[in-house]
């Protein structure tokens, strides 16, 4: 016997035709740099994904060519998740937080062909320049000034084309359309390619009930990064419902979020713990200058969500639903929700739930692997979290197969530790790497200890996370000078300034006369994180 069902690829292209033909009317609001905003419909975006296909296919744009973004939240990026696909391309969302030099290797790895950039992040730009040649560099004009001759206009270079429809390449549903890099917590970034299939099923789920439950009648504020894990896959949800979008730009203090909270009446949002830390905090500050609407829901990852901040929103009518995942699932793989089994719980144990990471979501199978094999999920087992799942990533672009990510019978190994109750609600309490991770973003210890120990006043250097109130976990830096020499905190920064970022640099120096070591002599970090746990 066979399927009688009929053989059409999942494919997001069919996103964009359904935006078009269902939900013409549906709206797209983006905060520009100087807090004004502007308005699109979605037939109007639509003509605009089809004018961008049009011009990059112009440019000479062929099939499975890279073309990366560097670009805040705006309608605009939105374009370059569907138009980029369309002609075959493959988006490549750059994260705009790293070193230059970072960005220029990912860049180069991808072999990036054509950048997108806003105009208020060229400094940065002419920075990455140094160390990577686009072959056309598109400017969106996001403040409004003009755009210099040396760049192509964005509004100008897809204006001939719109009204014009684009006939998307043929592919198959396993072709890919974005690439993401991690953030290189372990070594150089790696590269997660997505496929129309993975994008397609990774959607259907982050729409279901259980999870964030969008609707064509929501209004979603994506505050997660568009260049972060492909957004949480929220725009293609977004055109996917028809619900309506509020973009916030780069306007990310807490208090900028609220007025447009206030402004937008979003009744979905999407953040990382920091942001909606700094968000109650404000509002504690302030008390009376807000009102967050009543039966609003925010999903919430990127690192443990407090309990305390679970019912700190919750006294506002705030629902805040954590859930869990990486670039490599795409990401969405848990979500902490009330089952029916807990209908009849008390408040507390629902809050107590909601602190854990969740429910492994449809489609995602999930695993804790110790040394002695597959744990039991009896709440107190411990041992690595592994997952699979057709929007799981089964390896790195343009890198072999490696042991340590992904386990001899293809599982991926999370590098989370954690525990799964009865109920099936995962727990993680520990990482197998000694990662940061702050405001949402990782930062590798290894590759700021050995920066360090580069530089020569440092014998030896220990960097470990340390709590923090806005952050989540900031970087401390314990290091033993070498005999007779030594070096401030301000030169130390000046020496890592150029390999990283501002905000991985390390908060603060301790200077010992000597690291701790395991019996095989290496830095034993637990015992430095005993003595200064803060």
């Amino acid at each position: 016997m066979k399927s009688t069902m009929m053989p059409i690829p999942l494919s997001i292209n069919a996103i964009v035709t359904r935006a078009r033909v269902l939900f013409p009317k549906s709206e797209i609001v983006s905060r520009l740099p100087d807090k004004f905003v502007c308005r699109h419909l979605y037939a109007d975006i639509a003509a605009r994904i089809d004018a961008l296909a049009h011009a990059l296919a112009a440019l000479g744009v062929q099939r499975h060519d890279r073309v990366a973004t560097l670009c805040w939240n705006h309608h605009a990026h939105l374009e370059c998740y569907f138009g980029i696909p369309l002609t075959g391309a493959v988006m490549h969302t750059l994260n705009l937080r790293l070193a230059p030099e970072e960005i220029g290797w990912i860049a180069d790895h991808a072999k990036d062909r054509i950048l997108v950039v806003d105009d208020i992040l060229l400094p940065l730009y002419r920075e990455v320049a140094k160390h990577y040649a686009f072959e056309h560099v598109i400017v969106f004009p996001f403040s409004g000034a003009p755009v210099a001759n040396e760049f192509q206009d964005y509004e100008r270079m897809i204006a001939p084309y719109l009204g014009v429809p684009f006939a998307p390449q043929p592919h198959d549903e396993n072709d890919p359309i974005a690439i993401c890099y991690t953030s290189g917590t372990t070594g150089r970034p790696k590269g997660v390619v997505y496929s129309h299939r993975s994008t397609m099923l990774h959607s259907l789920v982050a729409c279901m009930p259980d999870s964030w439950a969008l609707r064509g009648s929501d209004v979603l504020l994506p505050v997660t990064p568009m260049f972060h894990a492909n957004c949480w896959g929220a725009p293609y949800a977004a055109l996917l419902t028809g619900a309506r979008v509020v973009f916030p730009g780069p306007n990310l203090h807490p208090e900028d979020l609220l007025d447009i909270i206030t402004a937008e009446q979003p009744s979905l949002a999407l953040g990382v713990t920091t942001i909606w830390l700094g968000i109650i905090q404000a509002m504690e500050v302030k008390p009376g200058k807000w009102t967050l609407p009543r039966g609003m829901r925010s999903v919430v990852g990127g690192s443990a969500v407090p309990e305390s901040l679970i019912r700190a929103f919750a006294a506002h009518g705030v629902d805040v639903c954590q859930g869990w995942g990486m670039t490599e699932t795409s990401p969405l793989a848990t979500m902490s929700y009330i089952k029916p089994e807990l209908r009849e719980a008390t408040p507390e144990e629902k809050f107590q739930r909601k602190a854990l990471a969740g429910v492994p979501v449809p489609l995602i199978d999930l695993r804790l692997i110790s040394d002695r094999g597959e744990v039991e999920w009896d709440g107190n087992s411990v041992g690595e979290v592994q997952v699979r799942g057709p929007y799981v990533t089964g390896g790195y672009h343009d890198l072999p197969p490696d042991p340590d990510k992904h386990a001899a019978d293809g599982w991926l190994r999370t590098g989370d530790v954690a525990s799964v109750d009865a109920l099936g609600y995962l727990r993680i309490t520990d990482r197998t790497k000694d990662l940061i991770k702050s405001g949402g973003e990782w930062i590798s210890s290894v590759e700021l200890e050995n920066a360090l120990m580069a530089h020569p006043a440092i014998a030896e250097a220990a960097v470990i996370a340390v709590p923090h109130e806005k952050w989540v976990e900031r970087p401390i830096a314990c290091i033993v000078f070498k005999q007779g020499r030594t070096a401030t905190p301000e030169a130390l920064n000046a020496h890592l300034a150029g390999q990283f970022a501002k905000w991985q640099l390390p908060d603060r120096y301790e200077i010992l006369d000597v690291l701790p070591r395991t019996s095989t002599g290496k830095f034993w970090k637990l015992k430095l994180r005993e003595r200064f746990p803060r």
